[in-house]
């Protein structure tokens, strides 16, 4: 398929796309709140995964099956109670410090619900295998817990940081439907590459939806082949 698609559009369709003013605030956007998306994934990520494969408390399985809501669920229904909650009482209290709905804040929440929930299960699946005794003995040297998790287990967590940052950010650059529905896709306010495409795709300029497609496609084979050369390196 991209063979195909790589086939059908030529170089100078992707010049005269990546020319264009709405691509390119789009494209700046894009790694703008994906990279922010990660960043937040990751910090959401590190101690909630922790908790989960150390932690023992009761209603746990309640909790996992809730982070992992917004892996199963259609982006669309994602946006749709994004935008539902900011109707409620709660949601205008937060909009009267920060606004969310059809702003860019809006991208990069509706990035974070999704990109997050797979940060946290690879962050998750890292601390299960990791062995919980050198922390152990960290703490019988006279370590507090969270000393001993800062000096001892997050070191040894980094390529698990590193692949749930790049999870979330590549998951982030292909969002769609939570984007679309919550914060919109106004051009050179809230347009992303993805929402980019679909506009593309709506006016029939197939040759700049394939263009930009591409794009999506390296900047995310860019950034697998740097987490493999990172962790060969490193």
């Amino acid at each position: 398929m991209l063979v195909a698609t790589a086939a059908y559009s030529s170089p100078g369709d992707l010049l005269k796309a990546l020319n264009s003013r709405q691509i390119q605030y789009s494209i700046f956007l894009s790694l703008f709140t994906c990279s922010v998306t990660a960043l937040l994934s990751l910090l959401l990520a590190v101690p909630s995964g922790y908790l989960l494969a150390r932690g023992n408390f009761r209603g746990k399985s309640i909790v996992e099956a809730a982070l992992d809501i917004p892996i199963v669920l259609p982006p669309m229904v994602i946006g749709l109670c994004l935008l539902i909650f900011f109707q409620t009482a709660v949601g205008h209290f937060i909009e009267k410090g920060i606004p969310f709905t059809y702003t860019v804040y809006g991208v990069v929440l509706a990035q974070l619900v999704i990109g997050a929930a797979f940060a946290i299960r690879t962050m998750r699946g890292t601390f299960d295998h990791l062995s919980s005794r050198p922390e152990d003995v960290a703490m019988t040297l006279g370590c507090s817990r969270g000393k001993a998790v800062c000096l001892v287990t997050l070191p040894a967590a980094w390529r698990g940081m590193l692949a749930a940052a790049s999870v979330a950010w590549a998951r982030s650059l292909g969002e769609f439907g939570p984007i679309l529905v919550f914060a919109g896709a106004t051009r050179m306010k809230t347009e992303v590459l993805p929402t980019t495409v679909w506009l593309e795709l709506s006016v029939g300029n197939l040759e700049a939806a394939v263009a930009v497609s591409m794009l999506m496609v390296a900047f995310a084979m860019v950034v697998l082949v740097a987490v493999r050369w990172a962790g060969e390196k490193i």
